[in-house]
């Protein structure tokens, strides 16, 4: 049984084209930043968001807590909406890392708007509370069903931060997605944002790696941060021109990605045992069933058929689109969802 598996675009396999760039890639020590690989890609990431330096990380989550760590001290606050994946799915590493708190923020499908972020910054003089140092978004967002924030209010929190002389940081795990939807440049965001996270290994579908950007001021240390966190990394440079290769010809993909999850969605909202779909802008669809119809059930069903989604909790059912589901697993399964208990 040819497998479909859409529980999340993690799930990717290095298309030919990948392997042959991974298995001809120049490597050497990254350590002592001599790999080639990695300082092509680090390059290049910097020149694309217009910005100082980069850093390669193994993991999405290790480079946002390394950026968390190099804007805060511990005893501070950061800002960012209740379903933030710094707050939700990295371990708690903001407490265990950094020793900050977070400061939820009740937004709308993930994201944060300025007038929020102004009412919780804590009084800078008022010793009880912990110092707000920091802002984080993320963008797409994950739990907000692959949401996309408005630039204009992404410049009027930026304008929040300034005066108040906190730092702004971007999980941008699903950025290119954002970007390509959205019709925005990498410069755009390079220009309001102090640090940016830009995951490989998602929509992009590279096997491995983040590289998180930012200006000299705030990198200086990163590689002191990355060290104490465990990244340190030797001949990785295949796994950075799998990166390199997947942003330089693979974020095209996304768009078709995006227009399968928008007729994914389509169909659910047709189907008589859905009671919701939330908007979907980008690679991600979050559906519920009717009242009466096993969740449970649902996903047995869907796994028989050869069909894996997730199970997000409270209801939430999410399907994530990615390159490796095809035209014709695409076809098997919109004729799945539309004659499910017909």
């Amino acid at each position: 049984m040819d497998i479909i598996d859409l529980r999340s675009d993690t799930v990717t396999k290095p298309t030919p084209a990948m392997m042959q760039a991974i298995m001809s890639a120049e490597v050497g020590d990254d350590v002592y930043k001599e790999d080639p690989s990695v300082n092509a890609l680090e390059q290049y990431v910097a020149d694309l968001f217009g910005m100082d330096e980069a850093l390669y990380f193994p993991t999405g989550s290790m480079a946002n807590q390394a950026a968390i760590k190099l804007h805060t001290q511990p005893g501070e606050q950061l800002i960012c909406d209740k379903w933030a994946h710094v707050y939700n799915y990295e371990g708690g590493g903001v407490s265990f890392n950094s020793g900050v708190s977070c400061r939820l923020i009740d937004g709308h499908r993930g994201m944060i708007t300025a007038a929020q972020v102004e009412a919780s910054i804590n009084l800078p003089d008022f010793y009880h509370s912990p110092l707000t140092s920091l802002v984080c978004l993320e963008n797409t967002t994950n739990k907000g069903g692959g949401a996309c924030y408005d630039f204009a209010e992404i410049l009027k929190i930026k304008a929040v931060c300034d005066a108040h002389q906190l730092g702004l940081h971007l999980d941008g795990a699903r950025l290119m997605n954002a970007l390509v939807e959205k019709n925005e440049t990498p410069k755009e965001y390079g220009k309001v944002f102090d640090t940016i996270s830009i995951c490989l290994s998602k929509g992009l579908g590279a096997p491995m790696g983040t590289v998180l950007v930012g200006n000299k001021d705030i990198m200086k240390n990163a590689m002191r941060v990355r060290k104490v966190l465990g990244g340190g990394m030797r001949q990785v440079g295949f796994m950075a021109a799998a990166g390199l290769f997947a942003l330089q010809h693979q974020a095209t993909q996304l768009k078709e990605d995006h227009k399968k999850a928008k007729e994914l969605a389509e169909v659910l909202s047709s189907c008589s045992y859905v009671s919701a779909v939330e908007p979907t802008e980008t690679n991600i669809i979050i559906f519920y069933l009717e009242k009466g119809i096993s969740e449970i059930q649902f996903i047995t069903d869907l796994e028989q058929k050869g069909i894996r989604i997730s199970a997000m909790g409270e209801g939430k059912l999410r399907i994530v689109t990615h390159h490796d589901y095809t035209t014709k697993k695409h076809d098997f399964f919109l004729n799945f969802l539309s004659t499910y208990l017909a």
